[in-house]
């Protein structure tokens, strides 16, 4: 479900609800939040960052790159705490399709093995096609992730290729398997159907 409400700068800001998930953006008030789960060296470093050092540290990654448009808190329903991070990353890639974007996400410890992170992305995936007007929505994972694998399987998303990518944040390459899902595959599979 896609809601609006103003943003305190004047701008729309999209909510996106799940069964057990509320989509917003972050806020500065979330990084003690951000930290607990960014801060553990199973999470970032897979994923191509480095741990979180402080709840500062958190902060400014809210303030600079969490701050960007179509990234979200994934906070649980519940209770309301943030538990992970998923969203439209900016960048896009000329081998299918456009407009198009990446999806990115990263998930506490706590909540893995839950689903979650496959019900966060399916909204996005559905809210990219039918309210951003993408054509191609890309994952990637880097080689041995294979939660991110899974995730990225469960959501539809079929095997483009493979090749080694500069990891800035980690100064390193990596084997990186590329995938894609577009518009036309999305709704084969019954996406507006997908609740």
């Amino acid at each position: 479900m896609l809601k609006s409400r103003p943003f305190m700068k004047g701008g729309p800001m999209t909510i996106l609800t799940t069964p057990r998930l509320l989509l917003r953006p972050f806020e500065e008030g979330d990084a003690a939040e951000l930290y607990d789960y960014a801060r553990d060296p199973r999470v970032g470093p897979i994923a191509g960052w480095p741990p979180h050092t402080s709840v500062e540290n958190s902060r400014e990654i809210i303030r600079t790159v969490f701050s960007a448009h179509n990234v979200f808190a994934v906070a649980d329903r519940e209770s309301g705490r943030v538990i992970g991070s998923a969203g439209f990353v900016g960048e896009h890639r000329e081998e299918l399709p456009g407009p198009d974007d990446e999806l990115g996400y990263a998930l506490s410890p706590a909540f893995w093995g839950r689903g979650l992170i496959p019900e966060a992305s399916g909204a996005l995936i559905r809210w990219g096609f039918t309210e951003l007007g993408l054509e191609t929505i890309w994952c990637n994972h880097y080689d041995g992730n294979t939660r991110s694998r899974r995730v990225i399987e469960k959501c539809g998303f079929r095997y483009q290729f493979s090749r080694e990518t500069d990891v800035p944040l980690m100064g390193e390459r990596r084997l990186t398997h590329f995938f894609a899902l577009t518009r036309p595959q999305w709704a084969a599979d019954g996406g507006e159907d997908r609740r």
